[in-house]
């Protein structure tokens, strides 16, 4: 279910200070490990790629699959490929949850862009 540009924002401004604080954790998917050889990233240079996501690279909102809550899907080019990115919030007093970073395996639509 899409969002407003009010309630990404909304929902940014939470992730990020969050994601500062606590950190993040990358779940160790066959799809995001195959990401990240094909990229020849260092994992931890998936961060700040992460981190540098803004309003304008929100696709879509997924509110039902996992206990971490809604899961917030969002692209980002690095290196001329476009990557999907679905993060969460996680829970209270804990690190933020990265359950895709990989190539997008289809063209993403952008909801502000």
């Amino acid at each position: 279910m899409r969002k407003t540009k009010q309630e990404v924002e909304a929902f940014l401004q939470q992730f990020l200070p969050k994601f500062s604080i606590w950190g993040i954790v990358f779940l160790d998917r066959e799809k995001n490990k195959k990401a990240i050889e094909e990229l020849d990233l260092a994992p931890i240079a998936r961060e700040p790629i992460v981190k540098s996501i803004t309003t304008d690279d929100y696709i879509d909102t997924l509110t039902d699959i996992t206990s971490w809550g809604e899961m917030w899907v969002f692209g980002k080019d690095f290196q001329d490929v476009e990557l999907y990115i679905k993060i969460a919030l996680g829970n209270p007093n804990n690190k933020t949850i990265c359950i895709s970073f990989h190539k997008a395996e289809h063209p993403l639509n952008y909801a502000f862009k």
